[in-house]
């Protein structure tokens, strides 16, 4: 089977996005599937009493921010809600997390949340979320 990917060149996540290949081929060549399905995720039992707070805020600054770029929609938007989860999950935060998976795959995850028994990886994607899950694929 013919790879995507030349495995003597090194990718970051980002070049890997730039590829333009679809997520399930990318996957297919790492050895994995690509599903998409529902999922089923923990629910928080307390109370999320800062989500209106949240909410009113995002949409109160929202008529005067551009989100033409991925830093802008990271800044404004992901990072408040990443901070949220990390309050109520109690979870340790790193952003900008460099992460070697190999020689041939290397890169910058956005936010990384890490609890004892849970991992969770949050990529702010630029606008085209069809290739953003290729990225995806590659950082998990």
């Amino acid at each position: 089977m013919l790879k995507l990917l030349n495995p003597n060149q090194s990718y970051t996540f980002n070049q890997i996005f730039d590829l333009r290949i679809p997520p399930d081929e990318l996957a297919n060549d790492f050895g994995y599937n690509f599903v998409i399905t529902r999922l089923n995720l923990p629910q928080y039992p307390g109370e999320l009493d800062n989500l209106e707070k949240l909410r009113s805020h995002i949409e109160g600054v929202l008529p005067y921010v551009s989100l033409a770029n991925e830093t802008s929609r990271r800044v404004v938007l992901t990072s408040q809600v990443v901070l949220q989860l990390v309050k109520y999950t109690k979870a340790q935060l790193r952003i900008e997390y460099f992460i070697k998976v190999n020689e041939q795959l290397q890169g910058y995850l956005d936010y990384l949340l890490r609890s004892p028994t849970e991992l969770l990886v949050i990529e702010a994607k630029r606008e085209d979320l069809d290739y953003g899950f290729t990225q995806l694929v590659a950082e998990m």
